[in-house]
């Protein structure tokens, strides 16, 4: 079974971050789990809501046998066992998500939404949705998370694969062999052979597959990071 656990930590200054957490969180799920990736989800910047640094969200994907209430009550354990005072932590846990939570996802992007309308949304489809702590404004961001990793077209992954031991000059080969499915330049046509200079490799989501996206420099690739 697949599923996708969105997190939105709304974290302080000065804490860890959502990725982080997201990251220590896959982590703990891989003992028992296949992890499939960990995404990073932009979502709208707005004064009137309330964001650290970026407004990000992050999302899981990763194939389990264990039931999802079960997997809940870990990660809600998890979760709080991290929780940094001041923080409005919330997380989705779903193994199929409707079109609605999809649309839901894009909108985050360019829209103010409520966490009323986050669990109509849930309470209609049966997600798992919890407030963790603050004022549990993370539902947003983790629902909005879960939408978009479903869509298979947004976002960009910290975790991958290889992926993130990549740094410096390397060969288009090393970026397939550590578990990128194509190199493609911004008008998507394929790269297949020379240089690509990373710092950080963060492949981008397309049609449900880690794409790097890269520039030409003349001698060498760019690899670029495109949600």
């Amino acid at each position: 079974m697949v599923c996708i656990l969105g997190l939105d930590d709304t974290d302080i200054a000065g804490s860890r971050g959502t990725g982080q957490l997201a990251r220590s969180i896959a982590s703990r799920l891989s003992g028992g789990a296949d992890l499939l990736g960990v995404l990073r989800h932009q979502l709208l910047f707005d004064p009137r809501i309330a964001y650290t640094k970026n407004n990000s969200s992050a999302a899981i994907l990763f194939n389990t046998d264990e039931p999802t209430e079960v997997l809940a009550g870990k990660i809600r354990m998890w979760m709080l066992a991290e929780f940094v005072d001041g923080s409005d932590p919330g997380f989705c846990l779903a193994s199929q998500v409707s079109p609605s939570v999809i649309q839901f996802g894009w909108r985050a992007k360019r829209e103010v939404l409520t966490q009323a309308e986050a669990f109509q949304i849930v309470a209609t489809y049966g997600m798992h949705l919890a407030a963790l702590g603050g004022d549990g404004s993370g539902i947003i961001g983790a629902l909005a998370a879960t939408g978009l990793a479903a869509s298979g077209d947004d976002g960009r992954y910290i975790e991958y694969g290889t992926t993130r031991s990549l740094n410096g000059l390397q060969p288009i080969e090393n970026i397939l062999a550590a578990g990128v499915t194509q190199v493609l330049t911004l008008q998507d046509e394929p790269v297949e052979s020379g240089l690509v200079l990373i710092d950080k490799l963060r492949p981008s989501r397309r049609c449900g597959q880690p794409v790097a996206y890269v520039e030409n420099k003349g001698d060498f690739w760019q690899a670029l990071k495109i949600d």
